[in-house]
């Protein structure tokens, strides 16, 4: 009789998305398939076609196991910030972001950019992804508010752009990691990159104002409001 263990549905889904997560990062978007998945999963020819029927399904199960990986180690961020006391250590934050240069993360910032350029032609891919940057951004709004000297009383606008100033600066670093140039190379300097841009927009005048949903910069705002 055969007593081997049936595999579950939910972790042989997961296994193959890990196995196309890495092709994506190993190859790019153009290699990946059902048949590299299977290999690489190591499990019999077929099985993946058989949990994903078309090469889009596929795509899209990567997408959401990615962020299922990414939003999980940021909510241990968020986790851990609250009770981060020591000044002279760098932000667990500043960690994940560097430690993104390394793999296994490494091959999730890869397959991450492949998977963003894909969206452009796949709208429920984008969809995919722009509910996980939803939540990501609000994530990191409250390990920014968390890491802060007095972060719980600053106004949401002026968090609002901390965030949006500081994720996009993080997400051009993470592109450049993914292309092994590592000009930041530790949390340290990282944590001083970042303490000296939330220190400038602190300062500006236009602070709440820098960033907006209508994408003018503040005097041009200022312009087209007069104009009026």
């Amino acid at each position: 009789m055969d007593k081997r263990r049936k595999p579950n549905p939910a972790e042989r889904r997961r296994d193959l998305c890990d196995a196309a997560i890495q092709l994506l990062a190993d190859d790019g978007a153009k290699g990946l398939s059902h048949l590299k998945v299977d290999r690489k999963a190591g499990v019999p020819d077929g099985t993946t076609s058989f949990y994903f029927r078309t090469r889009s399904a596929l795509l899209r199960a990567a997408a959401e196991r990615l962020a299922e990986l990414d939003l999980a180690e940021l909510q241990s961020v968020a986790d851990s910030s609250t009770d981060q006391k020591d000044d002279a250590s760098p932000s667990r934050l500043s960690q994940v972001v560097i430690q993104a240069a390394t793999d296994p993360q490494l091959s999730r910032t890869k397959a991450r950019y492949e998977l963003t350029m894909q969206a452009t032609r796949d709208p429920a891919l984008a969809a995919i992804l722009q509910q996980a940057t939803d939540e990501f951004t609000k994530l990191h709004r409250e390990i920014l508010v968390q890491l802060m000297p007095h972060g719980a009383d600053l106004e949401p606008a002026v968090v609002e752009d901390l965030s949006n100033v500081t994720l996009t600066f993080i997400n051009g670093l993470l592109q450049r990691l993914a292309h092994g140039d590592r000009f930041i190379d530790t949390a340290e300097q990282l944590d001083g990159i970042l303490s000296a841009m939330a220190a400038g927009i602190l300062k500006s005048p236009n602070k709440g104002r820098l960033t907006r949903s209508d994408g003018l910069p503040p005097a041009r705002r200022s312009r087209v409001a007069g104009s009026g």
